[in-house]
């Protein structure tokens, strides 16, 4: 049988007021009391219900992340930084993988409040009205992760206009003067527009050729990043000397085509990334790529949705992270 809050307070000789007290960290005990009820709970394994916990302190010690179906890798540094801090301030993290019409997302958001969790992560997804109105009928807080909104929300993320515009001024620096680009997601706000507007600043303010040929569009996997490579080759009008990819997944796959092509990296083209996950390690040769600090990000949110982090909108720092895919011309 299941040992119950009434067991643990016979064996320890105090009332159940006491040990639910100690079990939600509230005062009103001697330390040594608290020392003999955690010991009793420790020898009978008694595990408190969260939902019960939470009708006394008002917590579930539970966050809900909502999450896209974007690179897991991505996914998975994000998440790691998120279950670390967590675990660290005694909260349990539950995570939901989303779907692109919204209906998963709403779901989601049911159960999370049925779940009666403390607060929502919102991960690289695009805060939509309903989402925002959901949330805000639930009244709990949330953080955006890796992603802005025009509604008065916390976010934790990077610039990715400026470093996507550092991303191709690093090729520019070694004096590549045609540059084609494997974007993400045509249309999306997030992680697509802004990076593609800053690849054709980078080259507009350089006085360097671009046209319409010059940017292929993706989904930030590996596959398409296959494809692109091939569709840049075939189209761009004039001798292609570097290549930016708006992921590492995207970049790993031009990496892939290239090799099968025969064309050495860097020596006949230089490829540069996005992300800095572990991808970029692994590929050969190892991926240049603009480093976000997504485990940094993951830790950060969390301390936010808690109040452990006074500041509510956080630009993290970027960096070029300099491997073995970029060489001068």
């Amino acid at each position: 049988m299941s040992v119950t809050i009434k067991d643990v307070a016979r064996k320890a000789n105090v009332s159940v007021a006491t040990v639910s007290r100690v079990v939600n960290n509230l005062p009103g005990y001697s330390e040594e009391t608290k020392k003999r009820v955690m010991n009793t709970i420790k020898q009978m394994g008694y595990q408190p219900n969260a939902i019960a916990r939470g009708l006394i302190s008002k917590r579930t010690k539970t966050i809900g992340v909502l999450l896209p179906a974007v690179s897991d890798l991505f996914a998975s540094a994000i998440l790691n930084g998120m279950e670390d801090r967590a675990h660290e301030l005694d909260y349990s993290v539950i995570v939901c993988k989303t779907d692109k019409n919204g209906t998963r997302t709403m779901k989601y958001l049911q159960m999370l409040r049925e779940k009666q969790v403390d607060g929502i992560l919102f991960v690289s997804d695009q805060m939509t009205d309903a989402y925002y109105n959901t949330i805000k009928g639930m009244e709990l807080p949330v953080v955006l992760v890796s992603t802005q909104s025009p509604y008065p929300l916390p976010y934790v993320k990077v610039n990715d206009y400026k470093a996507s515009y550092d991303a191709v001024s690093y090729l520019i620096q070694h004096g590549h003067t045609h540059i084609g680009m494997i974007a993400g997601t045509k249309g999306d706000p997030l992680a697509t527009i802004p990076r593609v507007q800053a690849f054709k600043q980078a080259l507009q303010d350089h006085q360097l050729y671009i046209d319409d040929c010059s940017i292929i569009y993706g989904d930030f996997r590996f596959r398409s990043g296959i494809e692109g490579m091939e569709k840049l080759l075939s189209q761009y009008t004039h001798a292609l000397t570097a290549v930016f990819c708006a992921s590492d997944e995207m970049a790993a796959g031009a990496l892939s085509f290239l090799h099968k092509r025969n064309m050495k990296v860097p020596h006949d083209i230089s490829v540069i990334g996005y992300d800095n996950t572990a991808t970029a390690e692994k590929t050969v040769p190892p991926l240049t790529t603009v480093g976000q600090p997504l485990y940094e990000m993951g830790r950060v949110a969390v301390e936010i949705l808690l109040g452990h982090q006074a500041e509510k909108e956080i630009v993290m720092p970027h960096s070029i992270i300099e491997r073995e895919t970029v060489s001068p011309i």
